[in-house]
């Protein structure tokens, strides 16, 4: 589990090919204090198993399924990727639960300075991300934990009314410093994971309403209901 708290922005020293998938070698400083062989890691938001340590780097093999999922399929030599070790027991929940699980991949559609300092940042979004966005929860791009300020979405034309379906995010110069974000630009993707525990709330909802539901105390379960007429 991460917290969506970029610690370092490394940067892609080699992509390799092999049979379905690749190894990617990233030089990093800060993730490699207690790094091991079979360690986890976010790279972007999307959590790798450590396979490989050298001097100043480390190495992870993605599938293709993964490489086909994220962004990561699309990370060239030289690239810089947001970092992020996982969460300690004892470690402050800095940002919001962060699993490194991508939902899907989304646009940066449009970026600009806003009056109080910050800069407004505008993505596309697949409608498995944008069904459990609200305003004012949490989101996470490339794996940085960010606070949704507005929402644009149209589920029956999959377009909301001035431009794609997505949301918009403040990010403050500081982020802006420390993460891929400073340099992304309209039209690159972004790796997007929806808050996990509106999934749960989903799908303990999805049980109630087919008669699998746990009644919660005072609430009558659905088979009571169904009984009461």
């Amino acid at each position: 589990m991460f917290t969506g708290i970029v610690e370092e922005l490394g940067s892609v020293r080699a992509v390799v090919a092999s049979d379905g998938g690749a190894r990617i070698e990233i030089a990093a400083t800060t993730v490699l204090d207690d790094a091991a062989l079979g360690a986890s890691i976010a790279v972007n938001g999307c959590c790798l198993t450590v396979v490989e340590l050298g001097d100043g780097w480390w190495a992870a093999d993605a599938v293709a399924e993964t490489l086909d999922r994220t962004s990561l399929g699309a990370l060239e030599a030289g690239d810089p990727v947001n970092l992020e070790r996982p969460v300690r027991p004892n470690d402050r929940l800095g940002g919001h639960i962060v699993q490194g699980h991508v939902d899907g991949v989304g646009v940066l559609v449009d970026r600009h300075p806003a009056p109080d300092g910050s800069t407004r940042m505008r993505f596309s979004a697949p409608e498995s991300v944008r069904r459990y966005l609200v305003e004012k929860g949490s989101v996470a791009v490339d794996g940085i934990s960010l606070t949704v300020t507005a929402l644009h979405d149209d589920d029956r034309i999959g377009r909301g009314a001035d431009g794609p379906a997505g949301f918009e995010v403040a990010v403050i110069p500081h982020t802006l410093a420390v993460t891929t974000l400073g340099a992304r630009q309209p039209g690159e993707p972004v790796n997007l994971e929806a808050d996990v525990l509106a999934k749960h709330v989903e799908r303990l909802l999805a049980g109630a309403a087919d008669g699998h539901g746990v009644a919660a105390p005072g609430i009558p379960a659905p088979s009571e209901r169904d009984q009461r007429g």
